[in-house]
């Protein structure tokens, strides 16, 4: 099986990390080939960051159309229907997959992520995909998502921090963990704090293996059918669907 990950931002050293918690979560016989945008923001916070990391990590996905499924690295869940429109093979965004994960594993869950300017979409994505009743609180740990990426830093005694937080305030019974940058955190802060501490990218592997084992592909009606062939102008003029 073929799994295509693509991290939407241009930073190396995350992409291989992420790569790596993918590889630990796929199962034998499952590779993982992970890419990242030619171009766009460094890391995404934000709805601007967002926007500008579309076009590129789009470009991946089109490049990469013989894999078996795709799996969108970032928690936003960025440009993850405009990538369900392009792809035929399934397209799981890892912050849907960690929050259906925790929907199963306990009746209230808590998520804690990056910055404060990311709860607002989080908290959009949870009603979208109507678990917005069963997440008790989006928490910030106030940590740039470069700095997940830093030895020297203090992030993960801030998001343990928080964690503790939820289950003392928001009577969380799981954790969801809102950064692809904080994978490798999920399995420690688990057995620290005693409660399920879902990660979103281990997540999306394992729904994406059990829908390409399951033989079921992107549906090709309504909203997600193919783009419809137009022109594109100016430096978009390459994403034109043909």
């Amino acid at each position: 099986m073929r799994i295509h990950l693509v991290n939407p931002n241009t930073t190396q050293s995350m992409t291989d990390g992420i790569a790596a918690a993918a590889r630990a979560a796929a199962l034998p016989g499952t590779t993982i080939n992970a890419t990242q945008p030619a171009m766009g923001p460094a890391s995404i916070e934000g709805y601007y960051d967002e926007a500008f990391a579309v076009p590129g990590m789009l470009a991946r996905i089109a490049e990469h159309h013989e894999a078996d499924a795709h799996v969108i690295a970032c928690f936003d869940d960025t440009g993850l229907d405009a990538a369900r429109s392009l792809a035929t093979a399934p397209v799981i965004g890892i912050g849907e997959a960690a929050f259906h994960a925790a929907s199963l594993l306990a009746g209230r869950f808590s998520v804690i992520t990056t910055l404060g300017r990311s709860i607002p979409a989080i908290e959009h994505n949870l009603i979208r995909y109507g678990l917005a009743s069963r997440c008790a609180k989006v928490r910030a740990a106030e940590i740039p998502v470069l700095e997940l990426d830093n030895p020297a830093s203090d992030a993960s005694a801030r998001i343990s921090a928080e964690i503790a937080a939820a289950i003392t305030h928001d009577r969380a019974e799981a954790i969801v963990l809102g950064c692809a940058g904080m994978a490798a955190l999920a399995a420690r802060l688990s057995q620290l704090h005693g409660l399920p501490v879902v990660d979103g990218v281990a997540a999306a592997v394992a729904f994406a293996e059990a829908l390409v084992r399951l033989g079921l592909r992107t549906s090709k009606r309504g909203g997600y059918a193919a783009p419809l062939a137009k022109p594109y102008a100016g430096s978009f003029a390459a994403f034109a669907p043909l």
